[in-house]
């Protein structure tokens, strides 16, 4: 896809955020303004900037906080306008697995990164660290999805979400085993895959028990 492509489909899909942003506002209130702007500005700072974040190895922990604590946190309370310990809890393995398909993208690109100085996390520590890590973040995930129903909140229809499991074992292996670009693609578009079914089958447990905090 050409680079202006590319461009007018971000300021697109940026447009169309702040339209639904706006309208966001006049349902739960000015205090998502601060939210939006830092959302908007966490995507900008990415890779533009004097000092691009994404390329000093904070990537994943910007894309934890906002497709994880920040998106979940965020559209529960324009929903029911409150702060539960539980939505925060929920959003943690939503956050985990998001970071986990950029550090798969990273290690992918380890060398090309490498050499264009991009200090992306998969370069500050490594192909090997880095896919420790990345087994580290599915297991976090998938023990984080019960949480709240361990600690007397909520049901245990919470463990809906580890149906998914075997497509994690599937992934940790792949990125043990490969290191060839090519392989590297395909498994780059199913930890996508994983984290949809994984949300969806949490979202199923969520709402088979109740909702949060029942």
């Amino acid at each position: 896809m050409p680079p202006s492509q590319v461009l007018l489909a971000t300021w697109a899909t940026f447009g169309l955020a702040v339209a639904c942003g706006a309208y966001l506002v006049a349902v739960a209130g000015p205090e998502l303004l601060a939210v939006g702007a830092a959302s908007i500005l966490a995507g900008v700072l990415y890779t533009g900037g004097p000092r691009p974040y994404g390329y000093e190895g904070l990537g994943e922990l910007f894309v934890f906080l906002f497709f994880g604590i920040v998106a979940v946190v965020g559209s529960y309370f324009v929903q029911v306008q409150e702060l539960p310990w539980e939505a925060f809890v929920c959003a943690l393995p939503v956050g985990l697995l998001a970071s986990a398909i950029l550090l798969v993208n990273n290690v992918r690109d380890l060398e090309t990164d490498r050499r264009a100085a991009k200090r992306t996390l998969a370069v500050r520590i490594g192909r090997a660290r880095a896919r420790l890590l990345y087994k580290a973040m599915l297991a976090a995930a998938f023990l984080a999805a019960p949480l709240p129903w361990v600690l007397g909140s909520m049901s245990a229809w919470l463990l809906l979400s580890w149906a998914a499991l075997p497509l994690a074992a599937g992934l940790a292996r792949t990125l043990d085993t490969h290191t060839d670009g090519p392989a590297l693609n395909a498994a780059l578009a199913r930890p996508g895959v994983l984290q949809l079914v994984f949300c969806l089958l949490l979202a199923a447990g969520i709402l088979a028990g109740g909702g949060i905090g029942s």
